[in-house]
């Protein structure tokens, strides 16, 4: 398998600054009256905001990151089953803690034992008692109870949760799994297809082909919709309801991880940057570098503004093609500038205060759930000057600068996620 160079400060950068916009335009979702362009774009609309470009742009950086620390595994030694032991455990912890996010969204106080603060308080908790960075140095005796600690705690809120409307409510179940679920299920596939290419350009690109196919046909020629508890199917605007291809599509629906493949095809487009930059790099041909990625962004924006027409418009909501290419453009592009400024010319001073964003990421995702419950649990809110327009949004940045520092903080003292 191709070994990658000595790993890009630039990645970390770039993941750093898209860690703390995630933290200010989750926390200024709940600010009235911001601008329009900021916002998430509503589902019905074709547009997207500002928000609508960060959680693609993380996904691609998974997908930039995924070959270096898959190939650092290989370079020291890890056996083909270590190497699966690893990306099985990474996929099913994003799994897991999506599975209880998007449960935690439908909780219903009125009918549970505990309110929904105290419930999310509870497995946030167990989600760094389980997957704390534990020191080397601490006993293995009182790792594993504290680890044996937090399942427990999961297992118990499973056990009481009480989700949907009052007349209707059921216990935990699948849904759409959550920001972290989607990660998860992108970065299982796109690693899988890694190690089973051994990380070969030409077959990933194909992968991407292949996924890129799957987004748009899902979002133009194949069309399944649920009315009236029965499943439709139409094929180039022909219904197939009732087929033998019909019903073979309804009932692998159900298997369908990849959904219609935009989590997974963003993810894999970083997979094909890492080893475009790789491959010039290995060839001395680091000054194509720049005409290359810059080529390749701006055809991704291109290809997306093209598909707009066709592929139902430009939606986050919706995961259209467009939206996947746009926003692969615009990653492509910023990591490119980063490189320049980050690895070229070492710029990399500028953006030590957000550091923890960019090497404790997931601690500095879950960390606001301790903030924005505790100030539930207690019922305190922000007083409307703070959380009305201009105002607010500077109260949600300095909100995730803090956030960010604090991650630092804990960082420093061994506190932080791994996985």
């Amino acid at each position: 398998m191709q070994q990658l160079p000595k790993r890009l400060l630039s990645i970390d950068v770039l993941r750093a600054i898209t860690m703390l916009l995630m933290i200010f335009v989750n926390d200024a979702g709940g600010v009235k009256h911001i601008p329009e362009w900021i916002d998430h774009a509503k589902g019905f609309e074709d547009r997207m905001g500002f928000a609508d470009t960060i959680f693609p742009a993380f996904l691609f950086i998974v997908g930039l990151s995924l070959p270096f620390a898959i190939n650092n595994r290989i370079k020291k030694g890890d056996s083909t089953r270590q190497v699966l032991f690893y990306i099985l455990v990474r996929s099913a912890a994003l799994l897991i803690m999506g599975f209880y996010h998007v449960n935690l969204e439908e909780y219903n106080s009125s009918a549970a034992l505990i309110s929904k603060a105290a419930w999310a308080l509870v497995i946030t908790m167990a989600f760094f008692l389980i997957w704390l960075d534990y020191p080397e140095t601490m006993a293995k005796t009182k790792r594993y109870a504290l680890q044996i600690l937090g399942i427990a705690m999961l297992i118990v809120m499973a056990v009481i949760y009480k989700g949907g409307e009052d007349g209707e409510v059921r216990g935990m179940e699948p849904s759409w799994w959550g920001i972290l679920g989607l990660i998860g299920w992108a970065y299982l596939v796109c690693a899988l297809i890694f190690f089973a290419v051994k990380g070969k350009l030409s077959s990933l690109i194909v992968a991407w082909i292949v996924l890129a196919a799957i987004n748009i046909l899902a979002h133009s020629i194949l069309k399944i919709k649920v009315l009236h508890d029965e499943t439709m199917v139409t094929i180039a605007g022909k219904d197939v309801t009732g087929s033998s291809l019909g019903n073979a599509i309804i009932f692998l629906k159900p298997l369908w991880i990849i959904n219609d493949a935009s989590t997974m095809t963003l993810t894999m487009g970083g997979v094909i940057i890492s080893g475009i930059y790789a491959k010039l790099v290995e060839q001395c041909k680091t000054q194509r570098i720049w005409a290359t990625l810059a080529v390749i962004g701006i055809l991704f924006l291109v290809a997306g503004f093209a598909l707009r027409l066709y592929t139902e418009g430009i939606s986050k909501i919706r995961s259209t093609p467009a939206w996947v290419f746009i926003c692969s453009g615009i990653t492509t592009l910023a990591f490119l500038m980063l490189i320049y400024m980050v690895d070229v010319k070492g710029k990399i001073n500028a953006f030590n205060w957000i550091k923890p964003a960019g090497t404790s990421t997931l601690t500095c995702y879950l960390i606001p759930y301790f903030q924005v419950f505790i100030l539930e649990l207690f019922h305190i809110n922000y007083p409307g000057v703070i959380n009305n327009g201009f105002p607010g949004l500077l109260r949600s940045f300095i909100t995730a600068v803090i956030i960010v520092l604090f991650v630092g903080l804990l960082e420093k003292k061994r506190l932080r996620l791994k996985i």
